[in-house]
């Protein structure tokens, strides 16, 4: 066949070829359809392509084929470049024989993918990155992932170079002649091999490697500690931006899987991390929620973010508060309910939390307010660390008035204070006296209560026989009485504070004395109750024995 040069081909600005016009052409769609069924002999034609894939070498490539009656040797190196040319120049059954069709001799070489190594595999697939700023491949790279996926998860199971010792033995073969045996004895070894293999990819085709995990049910956990290691190796020699777009697209893909499979430890890592990156809102919020779905995980060292510049608190207390609310929509994951052990934990938490700003002379009153009230009062069995808090935070914050003391005081659930906490409180200055009467109400509540519940048991229990037991403490039930009445009576809340006060200490010791006294009938009852019950038995067997 005569060969003239007469088409002059401008590839991407990066190379330009004198090709024969009629040869290219008989092959490719997109020129035979730029120059029509004219016969006429142009001198000088010349095209440019700004994005022929693969570039000038691909081009080469491409005309090799079509110099060489349509014959080509198709191998994992280049299929991915002679794919992609047929597709952009309509090299396909519409314009050329079924022998000479570029397009469909790729598609049929790659039914053999299944007995490609593993390099030859990242091979192509490195190839498909390359191009895909040009090109537009689903089919091909689908059928890269399926494999690729496929063989990860079959090693998953087995060992990743047990297809290398029989190559027929499960119908594909892969290369693990960059792992040591004695590397892969452990099982550890034999789910995380492909890490570092993965590590050529660009964040967007990781992305399409995650999605088709997922999509085929790999183990979450190991699919999460691979989206760590990724991160922090591409982080080495990295820019700002690439960091920032690596960054991205991880916390993107730890949000599709399963929040229970991913470490909580690492998630704060990635935070820290991200401070100085500038990610976008959106991908911010999400690495957020993730974390606020664990917080019960999370220890009070990882609460301690410095405070964002331009803010005069020592730490990011609008970060927590975002926790919280974020734990609180579905803490576990998936939108789960609460449960009252985690719920229990972020409290004991939060109230550690609580303990370690509440010095800062910065934060705010109603910053303090919010994070005292972040978890509902179901949260905690006990409000003294809570009391604690505030009582310090009272004592930086001097300035403050009765009414912004009162709101905090809100916070404070009285009821579930301890009496040593209500007595230190009834005589703690730094607390509004409406706080001091709260807490004292509360604790006649309770001692009411008791008392109640105590005479009930009594008078459950009340046979001739208790008599004598009662008789020789009759006068100390009399003075427990009178104490109870003291202690029960109302008070006169319009009196001074001072003599509030005054009253309130007068109490502690009578207090005190009731609570023994409770202690010691509560003794006596079960006593009572163990001889009620002994001597019914002793009765109820008699018959026998007199038998």
């Amino acid at each position: 066949m005569a060969v003239c040069c007469d088409l002059e081909v401008d590839v991407n600005g990066e190379e330009t070829f004198m090709v024969d016009k009629k040869i290219i052409s008989s092959y490719s769609g997109r020129l035979s359809k730029l120059f029509g069924k004219s016969t006429v002999t142009k001198r000088n034609l010349k095209v440019i392509f700004n994005d022929f894939p693969g570039g000038a070498k691909n081009f080469e490539l491409m005309s090799r084929f079509c110099y060489n009656n349509g014959r080509i040797d198709i191998i994992p190196s280049n299929i991915s470049l002679l794919h992609c040319a047929a597709h952009f120049m309509e090299m396909n059954k519409y314009y050329t024989s079924e022998k000479h069709n570029l397009l469909e001799q790729t598609e049929k070489s790659l039914e053999e993918i299944n007995y490609w190594t593993w390099s030859e595999l990242l091979t192509a697939l490195k190839q498909c990155q390359d191009l895909l700023p040009v090109a537009n491949f689903p089919c091909l790279l689908e059928k890269f992932m399926d494999s690729l996926v496929g063989r990860v998860a079959l090693s998953s199971e087995t060992s990743p170079c047990a297809s290398t010792s029989s190559p027929d033995s499960s119908g594909f073969r892969f290369s693990c002649d960059t792992r040591s045996t004695e590397s892969l004895k452990n099982s550890f070894s034999r789910v995380t091999w492909w890490f570092e293999d993965l590590l050529i990819l660009s964040p967007t085709l990781v992305e399409m490697v995650i999605k088709t995990m997922v999509s085929r049910k790999l183990d979450h956990v190991i699919i999460s500690r691979f989206l760590f290691f990724y991160q922090k190796s591409k982080f080495y020699n990295a820019t700002a931006d690439e960091k920032r777009k690596v960054l991205e697209s991880v916390i993107d893909m730890l949000d599709t899987l399963d929040m229970s499979s991913v470490s909580c430890k690492s998630l704060f890592g990635v935070l820290r991390i991200s401070m100085n990156l500038n990610i976008t809102k959106s991908i911010r919020s999400k690495l957020e929620s993730m974390i606020g779905y664990q917080m019960d995980q999370a220890t009070l060292d990882n609460l301690l973010v410095p405070s964002p510049n331009g803010t005069n608190y020592l730490y990011d207390v609008n970060l927590v508060l975002r926790f919280s609310k974020a734990f609180l929509r579905g803490g576990g994951g998936g939108g789960s309910q609460v449960s009252l052990m985690m719920l229990r934990k972020v409290a004991s938490l939060m109230d550690l939390y609580i303990a370690e700003v509440a010095p800062d002379p910065c934060l705010k009153p109603s910053k303090f307010l919010a994070l005292a009230m972040a978890l509902p009062d179901s949260a905690r069995d006990s409000f003294d660390e809570m009391y604690s808090a505030i009582d310090m935070y009272f004592e930086v914050h001097a300035g403050l008035s009765e009414e912004e003391k009162i709101k905090i005081c809100c916070a404070l659930n009285y009821e579930k204070l301890s009496a040593e906490a209500c007595i230190h409180l009834s005589q703690n200055a730094k607390f509004p006296s409406k706080s001091a009467v709260q807490a004292l109400i509360s604790q006649q509540f309770k001692l009411k209560n008791l008392l109640h519940s105590t005479n009930g048991s009594k008078c459950c229990t009340d046979s001739p026989c208790s008599f004598n037991t009662e008789a020789g403490n009759k006068g100390k039930k009399g003075e427990s009485d009178q104490q109870v009445v003291l202690y029960a009576g109302k008070l006169d809340f319009c009196a001074d504070n001072e003599k509030l006060r005054a009253h309130l200490q007068g109490m502690q010791s009578r207090v005190m004395e009731l609570e023994k006294v409770c202690r010691k009938m509560q003794t006596q009852m079960t006593k009572i109750m163990k001889s009620k019950v002994s001597s019914h038995t002793n009765a109820r067997s008699l018959p026998k024995l007199c038998s």
